[in-house]
């Protein structure tokens, strides 16, 4: 079979596949189950294979990978244009076979299973931590209704809960104790869980060169460094730091036309999750520069008087990107400034 270049339109179970030789010729049309994809892409010559970045992407990457062929994963808004006519797996298997071919088409890195792994893990924090911040809030809801009042923070909720429920001269009742005291324990055991994937994302940072090195960065700690290098398969990838930045959706979006330049808020592409533990990471940092004194902590304070303390974070967590980008890329180490 002639083929040169494949597209697959990836699914749950039914698999749409394109194929063209290299005169650009259609020499297959394909619909295969999950169970059949493996056995013919197994029988097929090692050709091109493009897929679009969803669920189980990286997955089938790594299985077409595995039979010698080469896999290249894109965003589906970067396919959508060479949808012809309406929507069907069939027309998107096609525009996905055109549009692996473009030369200046960009793509998606393949994840390897370790960075799953983090991944994974970070994912699974962050939604106990949702799940307990929700707990704490409930908690502080229902006491109120008591005349019982916590003020906000988890650690208040940490401290002052058991001496609520030890004090009987309150307005709790027996059965309302009770409840609270589930809610309690709850909480402590979603607190515990908490600590159990810190510490298991210490021990990943421990086994990093690259979250070592970038962890030296002011704003960046463990949790951010395994997250930043779990998300970026290899550095070199992009062309530069402000792609790096872009990647990560913290450049200013443009309506720009003919000599018209106009720049808008950041455009909020990619990962939320990378964002805001960069962002959240400089406002850390914007808090303590001025206790020291350099260039780099003067610019950021003159960027905070001049345009307010939420840009200037944002325009740090830029500058951490892609001084970031120059540390995985170079293989340097971070140089504190003067």
């Amino acid at each position: 079979m002639d083929i040169v270049t494949l597209g697959i339109d990836l699914a749950k179970n039914i698999f749409q596949l394109h194929g063209v030789n290299s005169a650009g010729k259609v020499t297959l049309r394909k619909r295969l189950t999950r169970t059949e994809l493996p056995e013919f892409i197994a029988t097929l010559p090692v050709c091109l294979i493009g897929i679009e970045a969803c669920g189980s992407s990286h997955y089938w990457a790594r299985k077409l990978m595995s039979y010698g062929h080469t896999v290249k994963m894109m965003s589906p808004q970067f396919v959508k244009p060479y949808v012809k006519s309406n929507k069907s797996d069939r027309n998107d298997a096609e525009a996905i076979c055109e549009a692996v071919t473009r030369p200046n088409m960009r793509f998606v890195p393949v994840k390897e299973i370790k960075q799953q792994d983090t991944q994974s893990l970070h994912r699974m924090r962050s939604q106990v931590i949702k799940n307990r911040t929700a707990l704490c809030n409930q908690i502080r809801g229902l006491l109120a209704e008591y005349g019982i009042v916590i003020s906000k923070q988890i650690q208040n909720v940490r401290s002052q809960l058991p001496t609520i429920l030890d004090d009987k001269g309150n307005e709790l009742s027996e059965f309302s104790r009770e409840l609270f005291l589930d809610l309690y324990n709850d909480f402590v055991a979603l607190d515990k869980r908490v600590s159990e994937y810190d510490k298991k994302l210490h021990a990943l940072f421990e086994q990093s060169e690259a979250c070592k090195r970038i962890e030296k960065i002011p704003g960046i700690g463990e949790v951010t460094a395994t997250a930043i290098v779990s998300a970026i398969s290899d550095a070199k990838l992009f062309k530069n730091g402000r792609e790096l930045s872009a990647w990560l959706g913290l450049v200013p979006r443009q309506n720009s036309s003919g000599n018209k330049q106009k720049l808008l808020g950041i455009s909020k592409r990619g990962d939320n999750y990378l964002r805001a533990l960069l962002v959240h990471g400089a406002r850390s940092v914007l808090y303590r520069m001025k206790d020291k004194e350099n260039p780099k902590n003067r610019w950021a304070l003159s960027l905070k008087e001049r345009r307010g303390s939420n840009k200037a974070c944002v325009a740090i967590a830029n500058k951490n990107a892609r001084v970031i980008w120059a540390l995985l890329s170079r293989n340097e180490e971070y140089k504190y400034a003067a």
